[in-house]
């Protein structure tokens, strides 16, 4: 069967951000950022905290944690895993993932929770790593279950961080599944940050080559018991690189099970997949998910129909309403990206996160 999707509708808003995107981006090289130092891989380890310390404790009040988190009905005593989304920057848990990935869980009766980061996850992605922890504790004490994350972009990373820096969730969670997650940073935001106008904290945080990503991936970027499945499209506006498994996205290290898998390896002739798509209404990005969710390890590509990719939209999103959400979605970034407080640095890296 032929593996090739008509172009979507929401591909021109994309096209126009790509374009703006990338003439700043243009922009801002041509004055000379300066490069991420390299850091070798022994040194890292070195410098940041043993694989297994135990995490410090939590910062934010408790109720404030409890209050960031919604999740459905079936939750408790649920009889099989329970689904946390994280949402992404310049986001709320609706606007991400609302109007599709909650009303795909709902049509399948399948347990979720959502956690919503403070300040649309624009404020420290430290702080925001505590709800996440937080989350993932709470889901497996009233569930009985272990947890499946989902997360886009910043979604992705975030969870991350708090599986490096607090090991006593590495036991409660089953899979995690990003969606252009920026697991390595993306060259692209420096174009969202020059110098003299800075950018929110968390966006200095996914630069390529920050300390929180270097952070994030020292020592090893997985760990046994938990699969891997990170879902990018080569056709991504904002988190770069991501023409192969090299890219930002991918993990290779550490002990888990691992899939990097492009949404054009599965649909080759796929040029409409952006970010947004990939973490919201993307077909082929909900079935390689789905098939994590539903099978032992990470999404296996082979298993996907090629059917998919004839397929505009994932379940859940509705068709009258896609342009609408979508367009919805866009205005909260952008709006966002114009209006969050600026700091002009990365934010210090917390004293726990280092070997001393």
């Amino acid at each position: 069967m032929s593996r090739n999707r008509r172009l979507s509708p929401a591909m021109s808003i994309a096209s126009i951000v790509s374009v703006l995107a990338m003439m700043v981006s243009a922009s801002v090289m041509a004055s000379g950022p300066a490069a991420a130092t390299d850091r070798s891989a022994s040194s890292e380890k070195q410098e940041f905290a043993p694989i297994d310390r135990p995490g410090p404790a939590l910062s934010v009040p408790e109720a404030t944690l409890a209050k960031s988190l919604v999740c459905s009905a079936n939750v408790e005593r649920s009889q099989r895993g329970v689904v946390l989304f994280v949402h992404g920057t310049t986001m709320t848990p609706e606007e991400n993932f609302g109007w599709n990935w909650l009303r795909a869980m709902a049509q399948q009766d399948r347990p979720y929770c959502t956690v919503a980061m403070p300040n649309r996850a624009m404020s420290d992605a430290q702080v925001s790593a505590e709800y996440v922890v937080s989350a993932v504790r709470h889901i497996h004490r009233t569930s009985g279950h272990k947890v499946d994350i989902l997360g886009h972009s910043q979604g992705g990373l975030v969870p991350r961080f708090a599986l490096r820096f607090w090991p006593d969730i590495r036991a409660l969670v089953d899979d995690y599944v990003g969606f252009g997650a920026t697991n390595h940073g993306s060259y692209m935001i420096h174009a969202l940050c020059p110098p003299a106008v800075g950018c929110s904290p968390s966006l200095w945080q996914q630069t390529a080559g920050s300390d929180f990503t270097r952070a994030t991936n020292s020592g090893q970027e997985t760990f046994a018991g938990i699969s891997y499945t990170n879902i990018y499209t080569r056709t991504d506006e904002f988190v770069r690189p991501a023409l192969d498994d090299s890219g930002t996205s991918s993990l290779h290290t550490g002990d888990g099970r691992i899939t990097n898998v492009a949404i054009q390896d599965v649909c080759p002739l796929d040029v409409a997949s952006e970010h947004i798509a990939v973490g919201s209404y993307d077909p082929t990005a909900y079935a390689l998910a789905i098939d994590a969710l539903d099978h032992d390890g990470p999404a296996d590509p082979d298993r996907i129909a090629g059917s998919v990719c004839t397929q505009l939209l994932m379940p859940g999103v509705e068709t009258l309403q896609f342009a609408t959400e979508y367009v919805n979605s866009m205005t909260a970034i952008a709006k966002e990206l114009v209006l969050h407080d600026r700091t002009p640095r990365e934010p210090d890296l917390a004293p726990y996160v280092f070997a001393g």
